[in-house]
């Protein structure tokens, strides 16, 4: 199968935060690229589709869009 991505992704397990009116919540990220994150969460049901992704390790603060949801984890744009 060949890759069709934008940006190749890279595999991470770095601990994160979805930020939305004044909500944090945990979450790890699974891989990351210049465009996009899959993300890990515990329950997603709460979570909106346009949120900032905080990843606390590298002094991130990325403003971010969800393309896809599968059971705990989150696939997202960075806006």
């Amino acid at each position: 199968m060949a890759e069709t991505r934008i940006a190749p992704r890279h595999r991470v397990m770095k601990p994160a935060k979805i930020e939305y009116g004044g909500d944090k919540i945990p979450c790890t990220v699974r891989d990351l690229s210049i465009t996009g994150a899959a993300i890990e969460v515990s329950d997603q049901r709460e979570i909106p589709a346009t949120f900032t992704l905080a990843i606390p390790d590298h002094g991130l603060k990325l403003p971010c869009h969800v393309v896809w949801r599968r059971d705990f984890r989150i696939g997202v744009a960075f806006d």
